[in-house]
């Protein structure tokens, strides 16, 4: 009796965009999920990310009193959270059993966030991750970058 092919999620990431796909062999992938995640406040403007005016202090030297510069970029703090959103769908999957095999596709920061944010139920299913920025390549050119990665 022939065992059946591991079912294989490979997600498509960048900071602000996800797809995640099914692969179903060779160079075919469908959908693994109905839509892809998105996060159009990444591409905000820094203060409208912000939750309110910086702090203000003064400066005993001269004087004057000045903004304080907040510690953090709001759109990478954005990026984090969207790291988290995926993370969490991928948690979900997880949970009801939805994959065998997880490939994760990202330049090196979105998939360090990603990677970061994975729960220890999806990690254990991490069997490969791809340095790549391939979020807009189209679903019928996936397979010729990521040949390596998803074996047979």
């Amino acid at each position: 009796m022939a065992s059946k092919r591991p079912e294989t999620w490979v997600v498509i990431a960048d900071g602000m965009r996800a797809r995640v796909l099914r692969w179903e062999g060779g160079d075919r992938f469908g959908q693994a999920m109905d839509h892809e995640l998105y996060d159009a406040a990444v591409h905000g403007f820094s203060r409208d990310l912000k939750s309110d005016a910086p702090g203000r202090a003064f400066d005993p030297g001269s004087g004057a009193r000045h903004a304080i510069e907040p510690r953090h970029d709001p759109h990478e703090l954005e990026k984090v959270r969207f790291g988290g959103q995926v993370a969490s769908v991928l948690d979900d999957a997880a949970a009801r059993q939805a994959f065998d095999r997880l490939i994760l596709v990202a330049p090196p920061k979105a998939l360090g966030v990603l990677r970061a944010a994975l729960s220890e139920r999806v990690r254990k299913h991490v069997t490969g991750e791809v340095n790549k920025d391939l979020v807009r390549t189209p679903v019928h050119e996936l397979a010729s970058h990521l040949r390596d990665t998803l074996g047979g």
